[in-house]
């Protein structure tokens, strides 16, 4: 009883309930079970790809979303993407996407665990929202890393080929790529162009909005603004032609390809992280502070 006399006294901006915020131990147990899967997630073995889908979904469904897999066929081997629905059934999709496939024999705690423990806490928060203004599909994706890069049997191409192929309207989509790794030194943050220093600077501290010229239109603008006005760390916006080294590496480059806007969410992978495909790429040299504070930017820049 006291506590709400205390709620009407001060007012509204007290009584109202606040959205939940990205939990870091669960980005931990998510990232926890990704790096220890032997051997490696990657397309060689598609046994343990298998069980992480298997994983994904078992949690997607938990936290409320409308699970489905979807088989990507390669070199006579069917893969999976994992789709989580939430919001309307019906009207434009907004896609949130990630892969959980490694590149050869190595843990893949930045690339690409980080960005499927955000997309599994996005999920979490996406069902713990009263309403949502439009539907919301989270993608894990399979086959992103070589050798099935730039290919048709990525399993974000396969995604975007059935989304055109079904004529479904897409208000835009996001690519989650290595969220995680963070560096307050200077000189600690590298470029494709050395003047681009001088503008973003040399500390690698910041999460990048990354953006090719003429590919995400007014709804990337409008992301990107309220995501860098919602961040409570540094955020960089970048935007340049799409033949910039590095600007599509990753699931995003597919959306492109079949005329969807699309950006990046991006700790700038190897112009900062050395242990970019390496077996030194673990738990350990991660921040999982700021990488909770990047989820809570883009849930708030989602929905309000």
């Amino acid at each position: 009883m006291k506590l709400l006399w205390l709620c009407l006294l001060l007012g509204p901006s007290l009584s109202r309930a606040q959205p939940a915020a990205t939990d870091t131990a669960r980005l931990g147990q998510h990232l926890r079970y990704l790096t220890s899967r032997q051997p490696a997630r990657s397309a060689a073995h598609p046994a343990v790809l298998d069980s992480v889908a298997a994983y994904l979904a078992r949690h997607l469904q938990a936290a409320g979303g409308r699970v489905v897999r979807q088989p990507v066929p390669a070199a006579g081997i069917t893969y999976q993407n994992v789709i989580a629905s939430f919001g309307p059934e019906t009207g434009p999709r907004l896609i949130i996407g990630a892969h959980y496939d490694v590149c050869g024999e190595q843990p893949g705690a930045d690339d690409n665990g980080t960005g499927i423990a955000a997309l599994l806490e996005l999920a979490r928060l996406l069902g713990q929202a009263n309403t949502l203004p439009q539907r919301i599909d989270l993608v894990a994706y399979t086959l992103e890393e070589p050798p099935y890069f730039r290919t048709p049997h990525m399993g974000s191409y396969v995604h975007a080929a059935s989304l055109r192929a079904a004529h479904v309207p897409v208000t835009g989509m996001v690519a989650l790529e290595m969220l995680g790794y963070y560096d307050d030194r200077l000189g600690s943050q590298r470029y494709p162009v050395g003047a681009l220093k001088l503008l973003y600077g040399s500390r690698g501290n910041y999460v990048t909005v990354a953006q090719k010229l003429g590919g995400s239109g007014r709804w990337g603008r409008r992301l990107a603004r309220r995501y860098r006005a919602s961040a409570a760390l540094p955020v960089r916006r970048f935007k340049a032609p799409a033949w910039l080294p590095g600007l599509d590496f990753s699931d995003h480059l597919n959306y492109w390809r079949f005329g969807y806007p699309a950006l990046l969410l991006t700790d700038t992978a190897f112009y900062r992280n050395a242990h970019y495909h390496e077996q030194t790429d673990t738990l350990n040299r991660l921040s999982l502070p700021r990488l909770a504070l990047a989820v809570d930017a883009l849930r708030a820049a989602l929905w309000p």
